[in-house]
């Protein structure tokens, strides 16, 4: 178990230096695009730049919240469930949520396929492949996280922790 906190941690640090580096250079693009215009010298790549940058943020971001367990969820009545059943649950949830990803990140690739041969209207140079590229490695990305927390979830679900309860205050 060690081995895969470890693996969960590394995980962890990966997709937060991720997320802080596309949420700063995120804000810096947005920033000199409004220095830009105030000074009357609008960046023409800018929306474009910004658009698909909010999209990574949010893909990336998807993917740190799932290695968190922190989507929207119902975990307040699989908790309530007996243990036998919190379990199915939790496997359950788990099909779903990875056939999801699963299938999104096989579609991105199919979109990857048709843009071949395309790039960015503004920037030129940019093939949009890059843009869209965010699709298929944030579901994978996605089902890494949720394979990496899952026996940390079943175990928690086998103990009978709360979420909403910190574990310190648990009586377990």
């Amino acid at each position: 178990m060690a081995l895969l906190a470890r693996l969960e941690r590394w995980f962890e640090v990966l997709l937060e230096v991720i997320v802080m580096l596309l949420t700063s250079s995120l804000a810096i693009v947005v920033l000199l695009a409004v220095i830009y215009r105030k000074a009357g010298h609008s960046l023409v790549w800018y929306d474009e730049v910004a658009s698909v940058m909010l999209a990574w943020l949010t893909y990336y971001g998807a993917a740190l919240a799932a290695l968190k367990r922190a989507h929207i969820g119902f975990p307040g009545l699989v908790e309530a469930l007996p243990t036998q059943w919190r379990i199915a649950a939790i496997w359950f949830g788990e099909v779903v949520v990875i056939g999801f990803f699963g299938l999104m990140a096989w579609v991105g690739w199919v979109v990857l396929m048709v843009l071949e041969g395309d790039y960015l209207i503004s920037l030129p140079d940019v093939p949009s492949t890059f843009t869209q590229s965010v699709i298929p490695i944030g579901g994978a990305l996605f089902i890494v996280a949720q394979l990496i927390s899952l026996p940390r979830t079943l175990d928690e679900a086998r103990r009978g922790l709360r979420h909403e309860i910190p574990p310190e205050l648990q009586d377990t």
